[in-house]
């Protein structure tokens, strides 16, 4: 079980470093999309860091488990939080943005338990 545990964290490390990366090169229209949400500008360059962060937990709980568990609960809650503020702010066309994030996130952190 533990290579369906590494192959899943690392999916879930690429698929947030990715959403980082959009986060960065396109930062004008993830901020008018934030806005959107009624979220401030400022909150994306924190959001971005809070994220890669996560992902380099993930990949480092491979060598170091307690850290990969806790990062992956912690993406798990921040995808949970941006399905949240998507729902508050009634942009229902947006909802599927975040799932598989949340997915693989959620399922590293399921994994965990069998690695």
């Amino acid at each position: 079980m533990f290579v369906a545990y590494a192959v899943v964290t690392i999916l879930a490390a690429a698929a947030t470093f990715g959403a980082t990366a959009f986060d960065i090169v396109k930062a004008g229209q993830v901020r008018e999309t934030m806005r959107g949400y009624g979220l401030p500008q400022w909150t994306l360059n924190p959001l971005a860091v809070l994220k890669a962060l996560g992902g380099l937990g993930l990949l480092i709980g491979l060598a170091i488990p307690p850290l990969g568990r806790t990062a992956a609960l912690c993406l798990v809650l921040y995808f949970l939080g941006a399905e949240i503020t998507i729902i508050r702010a009634k942009r229902y066309t947006d909802i599927a943005y975040p799932l598989p994030y949340l997915i693989l996130s959620a399922a590293s952190l399921a994994l965990f338990a069998y690695a």
